[in-house]
């Protein structure tokens, strides 16, 4: 078939793969127009709200102005008692905060920044003050380098929050005031407690999680981010050696193709990559042909099928894992190498040694094979409530047309199961990407590969195991760690977003309808 803009040249129809490098190359072209879109947006929303600001104060009368200084003033004035005193309190005890402890590592942490580091006290001194229950001289202790990145973007967050505060308490100000003008009554606590326990029930009930979430969520990735442009390390956990903002020269070192750290964080990103791939696909592809061969009309004994398979999801994973380690163990386990009955088998007939442990594509191609029998249970689960729900006149209507098995399957089944099953791959995907469990308890991420770089990386470890070893190893390097942190963020959240957008429970939805 010829091109029909063209004659003179062949018609190559795109394959996916090519297709989804060109959307990812036109997603990365558009991003740039669409941040500085963005960008424009926010800066005229925000120069709206400054003129308000200031607009405010001129046109306000002495109430609206007092409050500019003293918050809830002009809610005092005007009859609003409890909020009043609420904006009050909170001005009272951010004021509180900033002097006896928030502004004092706000302070070292800005200073760190523009001055490159080393502010603060970085010995422990006598203060020359005498302690008669201990018979010596009040020691202090000096300043912790992670203290100083955690409580400084604490402060940061709590300035921000008291600045939103502070303005927001300054528009009700005046709209109280223009209000009072055309003689309308302002609201009391009680119309308040009414709104939140009913058309704003729903602040009231995420209020609490969303303390949660900045305290125990935000403020974590914050200082973890935060962290990877600092020097930070065990030789900065003492207040002797402080850290150091060094910019991107920590990514500069992981990304860099000359270093052994570069090539390191290269050959364990593409391990990382495949293993996601096929540990992903391969549960997928063998669970659908499990769940076909299950609900295939004539098969008998359907149930106690399913059963068997759902009671290997009941054995919790880190003791199958575990006790897999243990047969795979290359000290005469009953599948490793060494004197296990399996093993000899495998010698004698293919004359194979089983090396796991001790052969890095061994111990790989162990794993993937491992994490069959974990994973493949629950994609048979899935596809099988899929195929249940799979119009039968699909079916009828291929069978009539005497359309083969393989090409009902390519043209009906499959489609259908991508459609519904895309969002749930590509969470696989990226859950793999990070799978902890499967690497750490069955290899440990060994054998070792003296040409990978010294700092806790192996030959079957991944992005995930490498981070955990480089902040709980004996160097503690939390710089790096939270670099692969980052990097490892950057390339799920990029995956996801251009994979979705191209699958077909997206594109395709329409056609399912």
């Amino acid at each position: 078939m010829n091109n029909p803009t063209n004659q003179n040249f062949p018609y190559v129809p795109q394959s996916p793969l090519v297709r989804l490098g060109r959307s990812f190359i036109a997603t990365l072209k558009a991003a740039p127009q669409k941040a500085a879109s963005r960008a424009t947006g926010v800066f005229h929303s925000a120069a709206a709200k400054v003129r308000g600001f200031f607009k405010s104060f001129a046109d306000g009368d002495a109430a609206t102005k007092a409050s500019y200084l003293i918050m809830g003033l002009g809610h005092l004035r005007r009859g609003q008692i409890a909020r009043g005193v609420i904006y009050l309190l909170l001005q009272v005890l951010f004021i509180l905060y900033m002097v006896t402890f928030g502004g004092r590592f706000l302070g070292m942490f800005f200073e760190n920044f523009f001055t490159g580091g080393n502010v603060g006290r970085v010995e422990t001194h006598i203060s020359g003050e005498w302690d008669p229950e201990l018979g010596e001289y009040v020691k202090i202790a000096g300043d912790n380098s992670f203290h100083i990145v955690l409580y400084g973007i604490l402060t940061v967050f709590v300035v921000l929050f008291f600045v939103l505060t502070y303005l927001r308490s300054v528009r009700e100000s005046y709209a109280l005031e223009q209000a009072a003008i055309i003689g309308r009554r302002p609201d009391g606590i009680r119309k308040d407690i009414a709104l939140l326990s009913d058309s704003k029930f729903h602040v009231t009930l995420l209020s609490l999680p969303m303390v949660g979430l900045f305290f125990f969520t935000i403020i974590p990735l914050a200082t973890m981010i935060l962290i990877a442009f600092t020097s930070y390390d065990a030789n900065h956990e003492v207040p002797e050696h402080l850290f150091q903002w060094v910019g991107f020269q920590n990514f500069g070192d992981m990304l860099s193709g000359g270093s052994s750290l570069g090539a390191t964080f290269r050959r364990v990103l593409i391990w990382t990559l495949t293993w996601a791939f096929f540990s992903t696909f391969t549960n997928y592809f063998i669970g659908m042909l499990l769940a076909l061969l299950i609900n295939k009309k004539g098969i008998r004994l359907k149930k106690l099928y399913r059963t068997l398979f759902v009671a290997t999801i009941a054995v919790p994973q880190f003791v199958s894992l575990l006790i897999l380690s243990k047969m795979l163990d290359t000290g005469g386990g009953t599948l490793g190498s060494g004197g296990g009955i399996i093993t000899q088998l495998i010698e004698n007939v293919f004359g194979y040694h089983l090396q796991f442990g001790l052969d890095i594509l061994t111990t790989r191609i162990c794993i993937i094979l491992v994490n069959l029998w974990i994973g493949v249970p629950y994609s048979m689960l899935l596809c099988s409530g899929i195929l249940m729900n799979i119009p039968e006149d699909l079916y009828e209507s291929a069978r009539i047309d005497r359309t083969g098995p393989v090409r009902r399957f390519l043209k009906i089944t499959l489609p259908y199961m991508l459609f519904v099953t895309g969002p749930y791959l590509i969470t696989q995907f990226i859950g793999n990407l990070n799978n902890f469990n499967v690497i750490f308890l069955l290899s440990g991420g060994g054998p070792g590969d003296l040409s990978l770089y010294t700092n806790g990386a192996k030959g079957t470890d991944l992005l995930i195991t490498w981070l955990y070893k480089l902040s709980l190893g004996a160097d503690r390097n939390y710089k790096l760690a939270s670099v692969i942190g980052i990097l490892v963020f950057l390339i799920s959240a990029i995956l996801s977003l251009v994979v979705y957008n191209r699958s077909s429970a997206v594109k395709g939805e329409e056609h399912f309808q």
